[in-house]
């Protein structure tokens, strides 16, 4: 664990004197729009927060889905879902394809007035005919209920995650539909047994977005990382009410 804050500190941390492009993915623009105090003692002092642990299962839904639909990517054909929920586009074919589904790479963008470089990395594009593309995103889960919808608070993040991969491609001159989806794959707990399977009910989920708050937010962003002063924590950061709640608990003890 030592060397994971060891590594943090010495990559990728702000530096307000330093006039080249600061890259900046979408999670840690999540992690501003979730708590403003933990980005900046991330990116600014250095010290992010533990690592969750890996989810294997999903990412390995991840690869198949990927899998499935570059099959058709290559032949030129819808996905079966698309047929059946009447989506009238293929998965898109680019050069530029794999890089952009890459981590650490992905949609990339120099937002010039902030100096920002903006990066992340797509599930999947689709295109339509009239070469509007739509952003897609893979979700594997296991729940009792239905999942029909982005109706749940924490999904914020899975619409906001949309909503700057859709700001992305259209600061690289590409047209893109408002609404993006999910292939939504859910873990089914009701059979009899396991019997080396597991089976899912995959739904695609239609996201409607608005995307006028990204440049906006990297403004804010900027603003933050230039400021000497500790911002306010978001609301019930989980984070930062354990950093307090330690602190009370063991003021007066020797370290």
């Amino acid at each position: 664990m030592s060397q994971y804050y060891n590594s943090q500190r010495s990559r990728n941390i702000y530096n307000p004197n330093s006039k080249e492009p600061f890259k900046l993915s979408r999670s840690k623009i999540e992690n501003f729009m979730n708590c403003p105090r933990c980005f900046y003692i991330d990116r600014r002092l250095g010290v992010g927060q533990p690592p969750g642990y890996p989810f294997n299962l999903n990412s390995a839904v991840d690869k198949l889905l990927k899998k499935e639909f570059d099959k058709h990517r290559t032949a030129g054909t819808p996905h079966p879902i698309m047929v059946a929920n009447n989506i009238d586009a293929v998965p898109f074919v680019h050069e530029m394809m794999d890089e952009w589904r890459e981590n650490f790479k992905g949609v990339q963008f120099l937002h010039e007035p902030t100096n920002l470089h903006i990066t992340g990395a797509v599930d999947d594009v689709w295109v339509k005919p009239d070469g509007e593309l739509i952003v897609v995103d893979y979700k594997a889960t296991s729940k009792a209920e239905e999942i029909t919808g982005l109706d749940k608070d924490w999904q914020i993040g899975y619409k906001r995650q949309s909503e700057i991969y859709e700001w992305l491609l259209r600061m690289n001159g590409f047209k893109v539909n408002d609404t993006a989806y999910f292939v939504y794959a859910n873990g089914d707990t009701e059979k009899g047994g396991f019997d080396n399977k597991l089976e899912f009910d995959t739904r695609l989920i239609p996201y409607t977005g608005n995307a006028d708050w990204v440049e906006p937010a990297l403004f804010e962003i900027k603003k933050c990382l230039d400021s000497d002063k500790l911002p306010e924590s978001g609301d019930d950061c989980d984070f930062c009410l354990y950093r307090e709640s330690v602190g009370s608990a063991t003021q007066g003890f020797a370290s």
